[in-house]
C-alpha cells in the first residue's frame, strides 16, 4: 500500500485514497480521505479506481461539522444525565 493508493475497507465497503500510512504498535494503519479515518490495513484491499467518489472540500467541511454536532450533543445528554437527581422518586408498579 502506497499514499495515493484506492483502497476499500472491507467491513463497510468504504472506499477511499490513503493519505497517510503510520505503524503504530506492529499494526499497520492507513487513513483515508472519504472519513479522515485510519483503517487496520489487513482489512483495506485495493478497489477499482471506478469505485471511488472524489470528496469535496465543502463536503469534508459539512461532514465534520456533521461530526462535529454530534459530539455536542452527547456531551449534553451526558451533563443532562449527570444533572438528574432520582433520589426524590419511589418505585411504583410491579408485582
Amino acid at each position: 500500500m502506497m499514499l495515493g493508493d484506492v483502497l476499500k475497507y472491507t467491513p463497510t465497503s468504504t472506499v477511499g485514497k490513503a493519505v497517510d500510512i503510520r505503524d503504530r504498535d506492529g499494526k499497520v494503519w492507513v487513513k483515508l480521505d472519504f472519513t479522515g479515518l485510519y483503517y487496520d490495513a489487513d482489512y483495506l484491499k485495493t478497489a477499482d479506481p471506478s469505485e471511488y467518489k472524489e470528496v469535496s472540500y465543502k463536503e469534508r467541511e459539512r461532514n465534520s461539522a456533521t461530526r462535529e454536532g454530534a459530539v455536542d450533543a452527547l456531551e449534553d445528554a451526558r451533563k443532562t444525565e449527570e444533572e438528574v437527581d432520582i433520589s426524590g422518586f419511589t418505585p411504583s408498579g410491579g408485582g
